[in-house]
Order: C-alpha cells, then structure tokens, then sequence
C-alpha cells in the first residue's frame, strides 16, 4: 500500500487547507483522480481500472510520449513532466485510448484527449465574501448558453449588475460539466470534473464566481449524479462506475453500494469538493437524488454533506447542498440524528404545481393532482402538499411529513428550467397566463417564507420558450431522443408537434431577449420584482413562518406574519371578493397592491392608503401587502 499512502499523502496539501480533508476516513489511502499538477511543469496522473493489468499515459500532439504507469489496487499512477495545457490519455492494455475520466478540461470536445489544468493559477479577489444562509438567498436559475447570446461566462458577468440591483443573492447555474457538442442543457454531461468548453472552459467559470462574489451574489452549480449522458461516456471502459442492479429514466445508474463502490463514491465526492474548494462554488444543487439508489447504511448524501461540512468549517465559508428530489421525503433534510441526512434544502415541486395549476386550470399529467386552494396552502403550511395522502397521478400513496422542517430548507418557484422546458411548446408562464395572473405567481412566490427561485428572464416577463436542445453526433441517438421527447408528452396530451431538440434553431429561439425589458409591460413587470424582494429582505420574510388560511368559494389564501407582523392576501378568482381580515384586525394599510395602476392594474389605487371595517376588497388575480394598523392584533 506504499504507492497508495505516497499519492495520498501529495494530495492533500492545497493553498486553502492543508489538513487531510480530502481522505475518507474509510479509505485513508485513497488518491485524487485526474491530473494533479505538483510543480510548475511536473503532473501526477492517477485512473481508477481495477479490472485492467496495466495503464499508459499517453501525451498528444506535437508530443507524443508514452509513459507505463505504476498500479496497486486498481489505481494507476503516473507522474510527468507536463505544464497546464498538455493533452493526454489514458491506453488500455488492448491499445484502446480514451481521455481521463475525470479530465478538468475537453477543449476538443468529449472524443478527443484530455488537457492539464492548474486551478491553483487563478488570482482571486473574494476573500472577503463567505456566502449566504439558505435563508438568506434569492436564486436566480440560468443556462450560460442561452442566458446571452454569446453563451459564455464572459458574457454572463456582464449581466451581474442587473441581477445585484433586482436583489438576487445567489445564482444558479445549470450544469457545466463537458457534454457532447455547443448546445445541450448540461444533464448529458459526461465528464464530471470538466467545465464545458464551449462556455469558456474552467478559467472562465473561476472569472464568474470571482465576478459573482463581488457583486455579492452566491453561485450554486447544478450537478449530476445520478447518471452519465450516453456520447462520450466512457467511464464504464475503466472500472464498475455503473450499476446493473438499478437503472434511471436517464441511463445506468451509477455504483454506490455494490462491490467496488468506494472509489466510485469517492469520485463523486472528490468532484463536488473540487468544485466548492478550486473553482469557490459556495452550494451545489444536486439534480434527481431520487435517481441516486444506495441502499448502504451511509448513505452517499449524508457522506457526502458530512465532507461538505468539513470543508465549510476549514474553509471558513457557508456552503450549502440543495437537493432535488421527486420523492417528497424528508429525511433529505433531517439531521442525521433524527435519520437523515442533513441536506440544507430540496426544491418543492408541489408549490410549483400546486399554483401552476390554479393559474392555468391544467389538469393532465402531475397537474391532476392539484388544483384546488387547499394544495397551495398545505404546501406553504407544510413545505409541501403529499406527506403520505393517495396521489391519483402516482397511483400510490406519496411522501412523507416534513412537520418541524423550517421553511428556509425549501426552494419555491413558480418557473424553472424543466417546468418550462419539459413542455412540449416549452411555454413560459407570461405566454399561458394573463398580466394580472403573472403578478400573482410573481407575489405568492416571492412573499411566501420558503427560498424564492426565478428562472432567467421571468422577472420581466420573457416570452420566448425555453426548449430542449442538443447536439449530439450520433445519428441513432440524435432520432432516439426525438422519439422520447415525443413520448414523454403523451400523458400530458400536448400532442407530438414538439421542436427538433438537434436543430440549432431550437436553440437559437430560447436565448433570451433582454432588449424587452426595456418595454411594456417588461419594465412594470421587472420592478413589481424588484419592490417584492426589497419588501421580503425588509420584512425578514425569510426567516419568520406565517399562518396560513385559504376559502376555497372564493379562491383566497391569506398569509398572517404574526412577528413582522404584516399580511399577504392572495386572490385567484375571475370575481372581484371581499376578504375578512384576520380577527382581531379592524383596519390596516395597505403597502402594496398588485392591481393598482401603478403596477398596470385596473384599480386606481383605493387600497394603497388605508383599508377600514376589517376586510379588504381585492380585485380578480390580484394580491395585496398590508401592515395591521397601532392597537391591532395579529
């Protein structure tokens, strides 16, 4: 085990921390995958092939070198001369040669070799920022590709001050790990250390997190681990990386319990520290966990959460994980001594449908599960609405109860990039609903106590799709996923006129278009944003719990912040209603109201002073903020 303990022993000394955070207590001798510069021009290599009797590195290029690798225990280690930059692979004992699994760098694409990159180059100038609480972020979701239309990093930070003056904290980048061709949402990513090329490469993703951090803005990377993409997966030419026992909606599960799974769990792990430590990502929103099947007594979340937290500590920075889950289950964000596993929040897919639905009377698909008030305000009581009921949809009972779960610890949104984009005309929800109906999700969202999420460009209003869009290289593939999109449309009845995903010009029509927010009602729409996030940073929103009440006659839900205190009332009926106010209250005034004409609404702004008798009147599809007047109780 010599070779092992040296390689490990290299490995752990870094810039940021020189304690041995990077060893799994488990496997003290486990080495850092890829290439791990050592000196200005001296590399250490190191694959994991424990099915494989020997390895070579192989330099590209005008160099073409070969150089036998040292192997013990499935690991293979080589170090040699090579500055940032060299191109290399790894070659089987067949002759077969194929990049480095966890390669930082594809700068010809996923075919082609690997390249050398040192991390440690950056200069960085955010050593003052430490990140947010959950609690304390606005999430801004964007895809780099289509958030301009240069599709880059660069291009991105020049759009930093627009999301700092709108109040966002922290933006969410799709994910950015190498996938095949220019244009792909980032779930077909198949090397999970390499920062996709066509947006600038690794470099370019430090320049927007220091950029980000100067603006005040966190930055959350969106990460896949519950599959590879199926171009340019080469993983499993190495070792057990994959699962047979289970499989995914989207391919091969990968290997975290069966025999070999260590190394496998290590690699990921490894890979979501790389992030956080060499690029200062400061959380991770790790897509479909419920696609993640480990049935070991430590499961790979709270494995990995217990290094993120580590780290956060060494580090002296707050770092978070957000999970992504269909499962509704909460021991995602219990501590794990009451049996879970410590995550710091998971997105609410029922918030999401519970008021998509009202808003748009939709009932095919997950949608027929939802529609009533009573949804929407289970959902903001609790956190979500199924914890345990018969789901019709599902066929099956469905979840768990999130009761004593603070509201920090769920991510809220009335768009995101798959609610968007998994529809066949990838409709946003400015093109489905009316003006007056776009506030409302805009106000239920924002002034709600759990952590807001926008989808780019819905602060103003965007009106072009979202769709989904590839460029993959093989033929077969590209028609297979053709089929599939089609398919996975016929429950929800929308027909098979779905856009090519493979022609350009299906991504060409989502870039957004920020020209609009320049016009009506864009503009009115963006500061109607603006004004809720300075209201909810104000109020504390994020960190107090509302009663909440709802009428189902007449389509009212009412959120009472006793500590603020202040009062959110929210109207989804086509009727103007008169509401009673919460007993005890006999006048309040009111601070905001969506249907003033102020905001392009009908009314002429009766609400904005004073509202007497203990009711107020609220027009159709609007909301209204009040504040109880001296002498009231709430």
């Amino acid at each position: 085990m010599r070779l092992l303990r040296e390689t490990a022993e290299a490995s752990l000394h870094s810039e940021l921390d020189p304690s041995p955070i990077l060893v799994p207590p488990m496997l003290p001798t486990m080495p850092e995958f890829g290439a791990t510069p050592i000196s200005e021009d001296r590399c250490r290599f190191v694959a994991w092939a424990p099915g494989k009797s020997e390895l070579s590195l192989v330099f590209c290029g005008d160099r073409r070198e070969v150089i036998s690798m040292r192997s013990q225990c499935g690991f293979h280690v080589a170090e040699a001369h090579a500055r940032e930059g060299a191109r290399y692979t790894f070659r089987m004992p067949d002759g077969r040669e194929f990049p480095d699994p966890a390669s930082r760098s594809q700068p010809d694409g996923v075919h082609s070799p690997s390249a050398v990159v040192d991390t440690r180059k950056f200069k960085w100038s955010d050593g003052g920022f430490a990140g947010h609480s959950m609690r304390d972020m606005v999430i801004y979701e964007l895809h780099v590709g289509t958030f301009t239309s240069a599709g880059t990093f660069d291009a991105a930070i020049s759009r930093l001050d627009d999301l700092a003056e709108l109040g966002i904290t922290a933006v969410e980048i799709m994910p950015v790990a190498q996938f095949p061709g220019g244009r792909n949402w980032g779930y077909d990513g198949v090397f999970p250390f390499a920062t996709q090329n066509s947006y600038g490469g690794p470099s370019a993703l430090q320049r927007f997190v220091d950029a980000a951090h100067g603006h005040g803005i966190s930055v959350i990377l969106d990460v896949v681990y519950n599959h590879l993409g199926p171009e340019g997966n080469y993983l499993g030419e190495f070792g057990p990386f994959f699962s047979g026992r289970y499989c995914t909606p989207w391919g091969e599960a990968m290997n975290f319990d069966g025999a070999e799974s260590e190394p496998v769990r290590w690699f990921f792990i490894q890979n979501a520290l790389s992030w956080l430590k060499d690029f200062h990502v400061d959380a991770l929103r790790l897509d479909a966990v419920h696609g993640i099947f480990d049935f070991s007594a430590r499961h790979f979340l709270a494995e990995l959460k217990e290094h993120v937290r580590d780290l956060s500590a060494r580090a002296k920075r707050t770092l978070n994980i957000i999970a992504e889950s269909d499962l509704n289950d909460s021991r995602l964000l219990h501590l794990p001594a009451r049996g879970g596993y410590g995550l710091d929040a998971q997105w609410s897919d029922d918030f999401h449908h519970a008021l998509h639905a009202l808003l748009t009377n939709e009932s095919t698909g997950y949608y027929g599960d939802f529609g009533t008030m009573e949804d929407l305000g289970i959902a903001i009581r609790d956190g979500w609405r199924y914890a345990g009921q018969f789901s019709g949809f599902r066929k099956r009972r469905h979840g768990n109860s999130p009761q004593g779960i603070s509201p920090d610890h769920f991510v809220v949104f009335s768009q995101n990039h798959d609610q968007v984009g998994n529809r066949a005309g990838a409709e946003r929800l400015t093109t489905l609903v009316d003006f007056e109906s776009t506030k409302l999700a805009a106000g239920v969202t924002l002034l709600s106590p759990f952590v807001p999420l926008l989808f780019m460009g819905e602060e103003y209003g965007e009106k072009r799709p979202f769709q989904y869009f590839t460029s993959h290289g093989d033929a077969a593939l590209i028609e297979a996923v053709r089929r599939g999109r089609r398919a996975e449309f016929a429950q929800f009845g929308w027909g098979d006129e779905v856009a090519d995903p493979q022609d350009e010009a299906t991504f060409a029509a989502s870039v957004l278009d920020h020209a609009a927010k320049d016009s009506e009602p864009h503009r009115t729409l963006r500061r109607l944003y603006k004004s809720l996030l300075t209201l909810r940073k104000r109020l504390g929103l994020g960190s107090a719990k509302p009663d909440v009440t709802w009428n189902e006659s007449a389509k009212t839900l009412t959120l009472a912040y006793r500590a603020v205190p202040v009062l959110a009332i929210f109207h989804f009926g086509d009727q103007q209603v008169l509401v009673p106010l919460p007993t005890g209250i006999r006048s309040a005034s009111a601070i905001l109201n969506s249907a003033d004409r102020d905001w392009r609404g009908p009314t002429g702004g009766e609400l904005s002073t004073e509202t007497q008798g203990g009711s107020v009147t609220l027009e159709p599809r609007s909301f209204a903020v009040l504040v109880p007047h001296r002498g009231s109780t709430l």
